[in-house]
């Protein structure tokens, strides 16, 4: 069997914060510009105004990622700079209130709300999309039944949504929560094939119902545009770093379903219903109450099986030469996950004598020194 490319390519969206109020600021007039004179197509407006996106070159390593998202990064942060703001990569704002920002006036987007209709307007989230090049439709179907089982880990892992408007939800990640009320999103459906996938899309193509399948949104998607598959689960990470693991652990899992499969095995596959209790529980807990392990029975401990994935793939990790970025993954795990950082935060301010909007304020500190601590 020919041998996968397995490149990477990562996008990132990113908020938009004033410096001295803490809150969004939608992108400054030729802000965008500013940005694509110097990125060209890799940045983008996104569906809020207070919104931008990135996307790296595609990448033969985790290390030419870094290069490039560190490029990517400065350079929306000194943009930003310019106009007295401030990037920060969370997946939801502390104490924003998504009734008060405003969409975009592209055509694209004012389709997208009027679709959607008020489950548009509250997506004031922003995520993290990993693409490994996999060019064999048939492989990228059979990776589609595989690759689910995985998604609650690194879920867990990329957590950075504990506030929604200034409360603390509960949960590690509450973009899951708001991103779930859309249509054809979640984990994906069990496909026998490539073409049993292509007739399903297409059903729906048909009807008018939507364009393409770009129109999709599950946890994790064969890509439209490009021939990967496409990692769409995880919440953006303030930290580089932490963003260039996952996407490290990502592009060794599937290299390591490809080895199983070029010894005529597999990762046995479970139901979605199974699968989607540990989604739930990396939604709610992130790495602090451990997953369940289906084989065995029983719940366990999140650093025991990040212990035992690491030793999984780490002939798949040196071969990709990302086996330092994997390792990593016990860093995350023993340090706190980017939402447990952040009730940290909150919880300093606190104590120091801040009200409730003082601490939401000294989140969105916290979460401005993380987004540059690695550039």
């Amino acid at each position: 069997m020919e041998r996968p490319e397995f490149t990477i390519g990562i996008e990132e969206e990113y908020l938009l914060v004033d410096r001295d109020s803490r809150a969004l600021a939608g992108a400054p007039q030729g802000f965008i510009e500013d940005c694509a004179a110097i990125l060209h197509e890799q940045v983008s407006p996104e569906f809020k105004q207070c919104q931008v996106e990135i996307g790296t070159r595609v990448c033969q390593t985790v290390g030419a990622a870094r290069d490039d998202l560190r490029r990517l990064r400065s350079t929306i942060s000194e943009q930003a700079a310019r106009h007295g703001l401030a990037p920060i990569a969370a997946s939801c704002h502390p104490f924003a209130d998504w009734k008060e920002q405003d969409h975009t006036p592209k055509e694209r987007y004012e389709g997208l709300e009027r679709a959607l209709a008020g489950v548009a307007r509250r997506l004031l989230i922003c995520g993290c999309h990993v693409h490994v090049g996999i060019g064999d439709d048939a492989l990228r179907a059979d990776f589609l039944r595989q690759m689910p089982y995985f998604l609650p880990h690194l879920l867990a892992l990329s957590t950075s949504s504990p506030f929604w408007q200034g409360e603390d939800t509960g949960l590690a990640s509450y973009r899951i929560s708001v991103f779930d009320n859309l249509p054809r999103t979640g984990l994906p459906p069990e496909y026998e094939s490539w073409a049993d996938y292509q007739r399903s899309v297409g059903v729906l193509v048909d009807l008018g119902i939507i364009e393409d399948s770009s129109k999709i949104w599950w946890d994790l998607r064969p890509s439209h545009s490009y021939p990967t598959l496409e990692t769409r689960i995880m919440d953006v990470s303030p930290r580089l770093e932490d963003t260039l693991t996952l996407a490290a652990l990502t592009q060794s899992i599937m290299r390591m379903l490809w080895r199983l499969r070029v010894r005529n095995q597999r990762w046995r596959t479970y139901g979605r219903f199974l699968v989607d209790e540990n989604r739930w529980r990396a939604q709610r807990y992130g790495t602090t109450e451990g997953l369940i392990d289906f084989g065995r029975g029983t719940i366990v401990p999140f650093a025991e099986l990040m212990a035992e994935l690491i030793q999984l793939v780490e002939e798949d990790a040196d071969a990709l030469a990302c086996r330092a970025e994997v390792e990593r993954v016990q860093s995350i795990v023993a340090g706190g996950t980017s939402a447990e950082r952040q009730r940290a935060a909150a919880a300093r301010a606190v104590a120091a004598g801040a009200d409730v909007d003082g601490a939401m304020a000294a989140v969105v500190d916290h979460l401005i020194e993380e987004f540059h601590q690695d550039l």
